[in-house]
């Protein structure tokens, strides 16, 4: 039983991670109908910074997060204003194209800047957490776990409860309706897409304590968003949460497997996923649109 309680545990704690990268990158689709592919090399670039901060002046990594969102929207605000949204319109293959090449750019640029060798924020309490008999809660995974819920009930208010929140809704549901009641396009566009940047670095802070870090390592963490995202299904936070949870439950478990590996636990993730298209296309929570 306490074996049972601590993989639970360990899920939910890993599912955190999961949670913050997989809410902006819904969040892009959703709004924008963009599978961003450049999404991974924004997380990488949020580790980067905390990384930075966490060695040049010692700030502890938790306190680099609000940093990390404040560049990662600047960064996302520019790249979609000035780049992406000259192609806004244009068939899903041509954003395909352009946000991978965004991501062959940005992972060429940290390659240049800081090498290809691996880094890693390790604060003093890493690998330190509380202890309740045999079971055990590390303090990193869980302040992670926190703080993705609270970054999700933040993009949840903004969206719900602020003018540009009620516009970036309205775009969602019919483009060019908001459009025709006044609504300024690119800068709700460019928002949207600066949110979901934020949302990544983030991301990228929280994984720059739990990992080592190169400029390639964003990569899977784009596949992982897209596989979170269509668990919970498509067009609401709550149901990015539940998919990044059970996402990582499942590769909690299927890693506890004897024998497994984590190839083959991201194969039983990833069967999850092809097995919720087939029965529940709209995700867990999602809705049908």
């Amino acid at each position: 039983m306490a074996d049972f309680v601590q993989l639970v545990i360990l899920g939910l704690l890993a599912g955190g991670v999961y949670v913050a990268v997989g809410v902006g990158f819904g969040l892009v689709w959703g709004v924008l109908n963009i599978v961003n592919l450049a999404h991974g090399a924004l997380v990488i670039i949020g580790s980067y910074i905390t990384w930075q901060l966490f060695t040049a002046l010692h700030l502890d990594p938790f306190l680099t997060l609000p940093v990390d969102a404040v560049a990662l929207f600047v960064l996302g605000y520019a790249l979609q204003r000035g780049v992406i949204n000259r192609i806004i319109r244009a068939p899903l293959l041509f954003t395909f194209l352009l946000t991978f090449g965004l991501n062959l750019v940005v992972i060429n640029v940290l390659l240049f800047i800081f090498g290809s060798d691996f880094r890693s924020v390790t604060p003093a309490y890493s690998g330190q957490g509380l202890e309740f008999g045999s079971v055990v809660i590390p303090y990193v995974p869980l302040i992670s776990l926190g703080v993705a819920i609270l970054l999700s009930a933040a993009l949840a208010f903004i969206l719900n409860r602020t003018r540009i929140g009620l516009a970036i809704n309205a775009i969602a549901a019919d483009r060019d309706a908001a459009q025709l009641v006044g609504i300024d396009l690119r800068h709700a566009y460019a928002v949207t897409f600066g949110l979901g940047a934020a949302c990544a670095g983030v991301a990228g802070g929280l994984i720059a304590m739990s990992q080592a870090i190169t400029p390639t390592a964003g990569e899977p963490y784009t596949l992982q968003a897209f596989v979170v995202v269509i668990l919970g299904g498509l067009g609401r936070v709550s149901a990015t949460v539940v998919g990044g949870l059970a996402f990582g439950l499942v590769e909690v478990f299927a890693q506890s497997i004897p024998g497994s590996g984590s190839v083959f636990a991201n194969a039983i993730a990833f069967g999850l996923m092809v097995l919720v298209l087939v029965t529940r296309p709209q995700g867990l929570l999602g809705r049908l649109r």
